[in-house]
C-alpha cells in the first residue's frame, strides 16, 4: 500500500477510537459511577432504617434541609412507616419491613445492571485494544514487551 491510502486508514481508526469507542466507554462508566450512587443511597436509608427499628420509639426529632443547607428541627409522632422513592419520581408508604424488603430487591437488581455495564465497558475496552492492534500491524510497528505494555483506560 502506498503511504497515503495507510495515513488516511490510520486516520480513519483513530477518528473512530476517540470519537466513538472513547465517548461509548465514557458513557457507559458514567452510566456505572450513577448506579453505584444509587446502591449507596439505598444501603444509607437501610442502615437508618436498622437504627430507627432498634430506637422502638414512634418518636423521633430530627433536623429537616428546608433547601440551600437551612436546617429546621422536626418531631415526628409516628416513624413505624416511611416514604421510599421508588423510582420515576413515585414515593410509597412502607412499613420498616417492607422498605428493607424492597431495598433488598431493589439492591439485587442495581447489582445485576452493574455488572451488565461492566460487561458492556469490557467490551468496549477489548474493541479498543482490537483497533489499536490493527493500527499497530497496519503502521508495521513491533509489539511492545511485556513490561512496558498498559492497561486501556
Amino acid at each position: 500500500m502506498d503511504d497515503l491510502s495507510v495515513e488516511q486508514k490510520v486516520f480513519k481508526y483513530e477518528t473512530f477510537i476517540s470519537d466513538v469507542l472513547q465517548k461509548d466507554l465514557q458513557r457507559v462508566m458514567e452510566q456505572r459511577d450513577s448506579v453505584y450512587e444509587k446502591i449507596s443511597q439505598y444501603l444509607q436509608l437501610k442502615n437508618t432504617i436498622e437504627s430507627l427499628k432498634e430506637a422502638e420509639s414512634k418518636d423521633l426529632k430530627t433536623e429537616i434541609d428546608l433547601g440551600c443547607n437551612f436546617y429546621v428541627q422536626a418531631n415526628v409522632e409516628d416513624s413505624s412507616k416511611i416514604f421510599v422513592a421508588v423510582g420515576y419520581g413515585f414515593f410509597v408508604e412502607m412499613t420498616h419491613a417492607e422498605a428493607l424488603g424492597f431495598i433488598e430487591k431493589k439492591n439485587c437488581q442495581l447489582t445485576a445492571f452493574t455488572e451488565v455495564l461492566t460487561k458492556d465497558s469490557s467490551k468496549i475496552k477489548a474493541n479498543i485494544r482490537m483497533v489499536l492492534e490493527g493500527l499497530r500491524e497496519l503502521q508495521g510497528l513491533t509489539d511492545l514487551p511485556e513490561s512496558r505494555r498498559t492497561a486501556v483506560l
